[in-house]
């Protein structure tokens, strides 16, 4: 027979790999940027950088080429408002394209978070390349539906603006109200809608999903943790918008004291400009750091809390597992375990046994001996040994004398004990033969009586007796 070859205990990942509580994922969001931070914090930070400095400058360029021809003309003339409009459009325009390339570049970061936090949970770190090459075939998916969130947004929002327009019209104050209740009502359907698609991007770089069953997915998986999902959430927007405002408030209090010391008159000239301009892009500069790790902690959580549903739902935690035994035992050729067991159904776990303690902890809190190995529950009539009963005793066997003195059965016991399974162990070694019990004894008959009389009595019929 040959048995195994020996293997070490399989690598840590950076979470156990078992169903997941609200302070591991919340935690371990934070954590997983040691674990590959030159994709993690690089790439991510590096691509946020391109963009928004993209952005700004375009821009820029953009609205001094278009609002600067407003020097040459008049104000006030109807020449000066066209161009005032038209600068007006085609800045806000420019501005609009560039944050649609800009929302690309945040889901394609998004989904590399995905995918390095997904080999991350198996111990395993893959390079920038690799990961790429894994992500690339679903990355227009994944670009469309960003495209598409921004696309239903402005539709809502534009169709909402044009309904109360209408209604401010006819009569303003209801136009007010309503804009002021539309406002309220928005935050608590953002949060709830944003918590439950927060699992499509998983879905799509994971599973490989169309959008459609992306979202599909995410509003089926999230059924059961939505309040978890949605405080972590919640806490990592609040902590990174609180260190937003720490970071931004010391530059603002600088740019307002270098424009008050070097043009106490209130006309800048050029070195105030510059130094407020440094001062404004030192302030822009930091805040783009803390926004590019807001995102990838944010895209972090978001996986994390896929995995966790996944594990409570479809038992991902399983596959997982034998994934990574088979891995470090050497096995070839082994298949993603993210995509196994997608929509599968676990089987409910059988009911408790009314009316007994759980083995183990409970039942020695209550002074019951553990059970042996391979110790089967007694069927109803035999009740579990109470307080203080001395281990290794046999267990207490019905006899034809009645119950055992100390335990007061809850049912009468069966005609035939053997229909049960005996128990099992050293601790519980069944009874020789099973007795059944005697059938009652007849019930006493009074005495017959007797026409039996001494002899020599008056009425004995002795001829001889002196009575005669």
């Amino acid at each position: 027979m040959t048995y195994p070859a020996w293997t070490p205990a399989s690598r840590p990942g950076i979470i156990p790999l078992h169903p997941l509580t609200f302070g591991t994922i919340l935690g371990r969001s934070f954590a997983a940027l040691r674990q590959n931070p030159r994709v993690l914090l690089g790439f991510a930070m590096g691509v946020q950088v391109i963009a928004y400095t993209a952005l700004f400058v375009v821009v820029g360029l953009v609205a001094w080429s278009t609002f600067s021809r407003l020097d040459t003309l008049r104000e006030g003339t109807d020449e000066f408002d066209a161009v005032l409009t038209g600068s007006i459009v085609l800045t806000a325009g420019a501005a609009f394209v560039l944050s649609l390339a800009l929302g690309a570049l945040s889901a394609i970061v998004q989904g590399i978070v995905v995918r390095d936090v997904s080999h991350a949970a198996l111990a395993e770190k893959l390079p920038l390349r690799e990961l790429w090459r894994r992500f690339r075939p679903v990355a227009w998916r994944l670009i469309g539906y960003s495209f598409l969130l921004v696309l239903v947004v402005l539709l809502i929002v534009a169709a909402v603006a044009a309904g109360v327009f209408a209604i401010g019209t006819a009569a303003l104050p209801i136009a007010i109200g309503m804009t002021v209740f539309l406002v309220l009502g928005s935050f608590p359907l953002y949060f709830w809608l944003s918590t439950k698609l927060l699992l499509v991007p998983s879905a799509i770089v994971l599973e490989g999903a169309t959008i459609r069953q992306a979202i599909a997915r995410s509003w089926r998986l999230t059924r059961g943790r939505f309040w978890a999902a949605l405080g972590v959430i919640v806490i990592i927007s609040v902590v990174f918008s609180a260190l937003g405002q720490v970071v931004n408030l010391p530059f603002s209090f600088l740019t307002s004291g270098l424009t008050t010391i070097i043009t106490p008159t209130g006309d800048p000239d050029a070195q105030a400009w510059i130094a407020i301009i440094i001062a404004g892009v030192a302030a822009q500069a930091l805040l783009l750091v803390v926004q590019s790790v807001a995102l990838v902690v944010q895209s972090t959580a978001a996986a994390l809390v896929y995995i966790d549903c996944r594990m409570r739902h479809e038992g991902l935690d399983l596959d997982l597992l034998q994934y990574v035994e088979r891995r470090d035992a050497g096995a070839p050729d082994l298949a993603d375990p993210y995509t196994v067991g997608i929509g599968r159904v676990l089987a409910p776990r059988p009911p408790m046994p009314v009316g007994y303690p759980m083995a183990g902890a409970a039942s020695a809190a209550q002074g019951y001996p553990p059970p042996s190995p391979g110790y089967a529950m007694p069927g109803p009539g035999y009740p579990m040994p109470g307080p203080g009963y001395p281990q290794g005793a046999p267990y207490p066997q019905p006899t034809a004398a009645g119950p055992v003195p100390g335990y007061a059965p809850t049912a009468p016991p069966p005609a035939s004990p053997a229909s049960y399974p005996p128990p099992t162990g050293p601790a519980y070694a069944p009874a020789e033969a099973s007795v059944s019990p005697a059938p009652p004894a007849p019930a006493p008959q009074p005495a017959a009586p007797t026409s039996w009389t001494a002899p020599g009595a008056p009425d004995s019929g002795d001829p001889e007796s002196p009575w005669r």
